[in-house]
């Protein structure tokens, strides 16, 4: 398996915590009903989304100190 570029890390991780964010937003305004695995689906992609980004960023930083050298 190909591993994804830094760039397509930090996309797919701003991806997940925006869904993270509307996911909720519309459970509170009553137009998604708010069970169980939708609230935990919601958090998951937040989490997941916060990691995946973050990493991206490392690599980035990573690959960018090591072109300077």
């Amino acid at each position: 398996m190909k591993w994804l570029s830094p760039k397509a890390m930090i996309w797919v991780g701003v991806l997940l915590m925006v869904s993270g964010v509307v996911l909720p937003f519309l459970m509170v305004i009553k137009i998604l009903e708010s069970t169980f695995f939708l609230n935990f689906l919601s958090y998951g992609a937040s989490v997941a989304g916060m990691l995946m980004a973050t990493v991206g960023l490392a690599y980035t930083a990573i690959s960018t100190r090591n072109k300077r050298r």
